[in-house]
C-alpha cells in the first residue's frame, strides 16, 4: 500500500514516514501542497495523510480539493492531521472531500488505526 505523507514540520513528516514504513507501507513524503500534487498525478497514492496549514502555493485544503477532483486521486482516502482542530477546519476539510481527521497531537496507535480503516479490502464502520 502506497502512502502519501504531506505534511511540512520536518520531524513530524519524519517520525509518520518511519512508523508507517516500520509497518511495512511504502511512503512517499511531501513538505508542500505543490509537491505532493506534482507527485499524486504521476503516481497515485492508495491512501494520503495531509495536514492542513501548508506553505506555498497550496494549503491543505486545497490540496484535497484538488485530489478529488482528478480522475486519477478521487477515489483515494484521505485523512486530515492538524493542529487546527476547530469545527470551521473540520467542517472545510470534510466539505473538501477529507475522509478522516485526526487532531494533533495524536496518537501513532490512532494513526494506524484510521489507515487499516481504509485499508483495501477492509469494512469501513
Amino acid at each position: 500500500m502506497l502512502i502519501l505523507i504531506l505534511e511540512d514540520d520536518d520531524s513530524i513528516r519524519r517520525m509518520v514516514t518511519v512508523l508507517l514504513e516500520a509497518r511495512g507501507f511504502s511512503v512517499h513524503a511531501a513538505s508542500n501542497g505543490k509537491d505532493a500534487l506534482d507527485w499524486a498525478m504521476v503516481r497515485p497514492p492508495d491512501l494520503a495523510v495531509l495536514d492542513l496549514a501548508m506553505p506555498g502555493l497550496y494549503d491543505g485544503f486545497e490540496v484535497i480539493r484538488r485530489l478529488r477532483t482528478s480522475p486519477n486521486t478521487s477515489h483515494t482516502p484521505l485523512i486530515v492531521l492538524s493542529a487546527r482542530d476547530d469545527e470551521t477546519s473540520r467542517t472545510r476539510a470534510r466539505d473538501a472531500g477529507a475522509d478522516s481527521f485526526l487532531p494533533k497531537p495524536f496518537s501513532p496507535g490512532a494513526l494506524l488505526r484510521e489507515i487499516e480503516r481504509f485499508r483495501p479490502g477492509t469494512r469501513r464502520p
